[in-house]
This record gives structure tokens, C-alpha cells and sequence, in this order.
């Protein structure tokens, strides 16, 4: 196996299909890794959330953290890490912003069952209300495994 660096147009190609991530945030030195569903577009990635710990926790700080991976056979395997900032889609000022993260996420399946499941099984009948919220990608770097050494681009 070799592993190699990605071009930042590689992670962004691997970002651009991905539909599930893990998001990672801190507070008071404290970090929260959890599975997100999403979709990237241009220098963001869209999220649809409820809120819960890591609304709260990266309101406070919005330096967060995406990570993304593929897997093949033969362990072959891309693992994109984005750094970015938090960035909460509110309405009434951001409603086209939220309209757009929701038509992106639509095309991903079971984009919203990860984000309601948690808070239904929490909250029972409750009403549940949506978090719109999108991650400005500061820089992203990636590695990638080969089998044999082949080129994979």
C-alpha cells in the first residue's frame, strides 16, 4: 500500500460526493466528534441539524472541523479533513441560503434521519425545529491509499 497526499482538487472532488462526514467541534478544551450528513458546494459545506450540544458548543466557538473518507478494496482508502467555520443559516436573513442547503441536502438520501432521530428519541412527540447551518471551508487536505502503488486521481 501506498499512501499519498490529494490535491486540493482531488479533496474538493471526494467533498463534492460525499453525503455523510464526521464534524468536529470544541469547547473549554473539550473536543465533540459526531456523524453529519452533508453536502458541499463551492467553499461550503450545507448541514441540517436540531439543537443540542454541538449547536451550543460551536456557537460559543465556531472553529470547527469535517472529516470525510472513502473506502475500496484492498484497503484503498481518501480521507479528506476540511478546517473551516461555523456559520448558522437564521431566518429570516439567511432564507435563501436555507433554501439552497435544503435542495442540496435533498439529493443526498436519509439526509435529515441522522438529525431528527437523535432529537426524537430526546424530545418524544415534540416538536423538532431544523438548524440550517453551513461550514466555510478555510483549507483542506487529504491522503489517499493505494494497493501496489497505483495512481488514483
Amino acid at each position: 500500500m501506498i499512501i499519498n497526499a490529494m490535491s486540493e482538487t482531488e479533496c474538493r472532488a471526494l467533498l463534492s460526493r460525499a453525503s455523510m462526514g464526521r464534524l468536529g467541534c470544541s469547547l473549554n478544551d473539550q473536543p465533540y466528534v459526531l456523524p453529519i450528513h452533508v453536502a458541499c458546494e463551492s467553499d461550503y459545506i450545507y448541514v441540517l441539524s436540531t439543537f443540542g450540544q454541538k449547536i451550543q458548543w460551536m456557537r460559543a466557538n465556531p472553529k470547527v472541523c469535517v472529516e470525510i473518507d472513502e473506502t475500496g478494496a484492498n484497503s484503498e482508502w481518501a480521507s479528506v479533513v476540511v478546517s473551516g467555520q461555523y456559520e448558522e443559516l437564521k431566518e429570516p436573513q439567511y432564507s435563501e441560503e436555507r433554501s439552497h442547503a435544503r435542495k442540496l441536502l435533498e439529493k443526498r438520501t436519509q439526509w435529515w434521519q441522522t438529525a431528527f432521530a437523535e432529537r426524537q428519541l430526546k424530545a418524544g412527540d415534540s416538536l423538532i425545529s431544523p438548524v440550517f447551518f453551513r461550514i466555510h471551508i478555510d483549507s483542506v487536505t487529504g491522503l489517499r491509499a493505494t494497493a501496489n502503488g497505483k495512481n488514483q486521481s
